[in-house]
């Protein structure tokens, strides 16, 4: 009897928990640290330095190890509800900012999130990363030569997808901000698609592969918001840790 009524009441308490104004949505506290200033804290959070100031009452940019600043809500950015089924990484995906920069705005300490949810979006990045300009006939041979170099006898939604990823990093913080920079891009001094560093991508493209190109630049994202893919069999234990977005065809994707 007893057990029953705790079960009864946890549920309650969740119950009221869950229909409680989300916390998150609330005004962040920081604590300085050294080498900060009020510039670097602002682009942290997505503020302005004279927000900062107004919300701490600071006339100078003074500011000392261990002082508590309130970040103010509601500036640069946006307020997004959790719809279900979302996580951070799509949140982040559909605003162009990392999942890491959402749950640090909201004082978030894990990456659960829930329907209703209110959760600030800093704005300055997702106002200049939230889409990807039409790409230039030269742009669009090249993801279609990357496309045809990855996945050439895969099918054609994997084609898709493979340009997908190319389109996702474009729109992200992390990333070059244009399909030529992505697709060169270099990390610890290594290409991050294979076929640039053997020289595939200078081989011309299938007319699959183009029309590939054309369906992940007009929207169709098969990935759901992926960063990388890799051959489902490849074991590298950095890849296999990321979170995942799906499996097409001889590849999967995470994020």
């Amino acid at each position: 009897m007893h057990r029953h009524i705790n079960v009864f009441l946890v549920g309650m308490m969740m119950a009221v928990f869950l229909a409680l104004p989300a916390k998150h949505a609330a005004a962040a506290t920081y604590t300085v640290q050294p080498g900060d200033s009020l510039y670097l804290i602002g682009k942290r959070y997505g503020v302005a330095v004279s927000q900062l100031q107004q919300a701490n009452g600071i006339k100078g940019t003074t500011i000392y190890v261990g002082q508590k600043l309130t970040i103010p809500d509601g500036t640069g950015g946006s307020v997004h509800t959790v719809k279900k089924g979302e996580t951070l990484y799509l949140i982040g995906q559909k605003y162009g900012v990392s999942y890491k920069t959402i749950m640090r705005v909201n004082n978030l300490s894990s990456e659960v999130i829930y329907p209703g949810q209110k959760l600030r979006i800093p704005g300055s990045t997702a106002a200049n990363r939230g889409s990807v300009n039409r790409p230039s006939a030269g742009e669009m041979d090249l993801l279609a030569r990357l496309i045809s170099a990855e996945a050439q006898g895969e099918s054609y939604k994997t084609q898709v997808a493979v340009g997908s990823v190319v389109l996702n990093r474009v729109k992200h913080e992390n990333f070059p901000r244009t399909i030529t920079g992505v697709i060169y891009d270099k990390s610890y001094g290594y290409y991050q698609f294979t076929p640039v560093m053997n020289g595939y991508i200078n081989n011309p493209a299938t007319s699959s592969a183009r029309k590939a190109a054309e369906d992940a630049v007009n929207g169709w994202d098969p990935t759901n918001g992926a960063l990388y893919f890799f051959e489902s069999d490849v074991k590298n234990p950095w890849l296999q840790s990321r979170p995942f977005a799906a499996k097409i065809g001889a590849f999967t994707f995470t994020y």
